[in-house]
């Protein structure tokens, strides 16, 4: 008898629809605070600045055949300006 109910119960669970969230609804609703505060931090003279040298090193590098240098200093340098400039902010827009 136990089992019978158990067996019962599993099929009607099994055959029940399940709630589907879909993605297209949530996401119009929902804006990711730090994507918005990057964008905008990104535009500053300071961000745009290490960008550009970003840039020349990667224009530099990438016009060699063969070379042993990288950008990762001027890339983590931008990722820098750009992280302290969202983080004095980010946190006020959460909730």
């Amino acid at each position: 008898m136990l089992f019978t109910g158990l067996r019962e119960t599993l099929s009607k669970f099994v055959q029940s629809p399940f709630f589907v969230v879909r993605a297209e609804e949530e996401e119009a609703e929902l804006v990711d605070p730090a994507k918005v505060l990057r964008a905008k931090c990104e535009q500053q003279k300071e961000a745009q600045e290490r960008f550009a040298k970003l840039q020349e090193c990667n224009t530099r590098v990438n016009s060699r055949k063969a070379t042993a240098e990288t950008c990762v200093e001027e890339f983590w340098d931008f990722l820098e300006v750009v992280d302290k400039c969202v983080a004095k902010d980010l946190f006020d827009h959460l909730k």
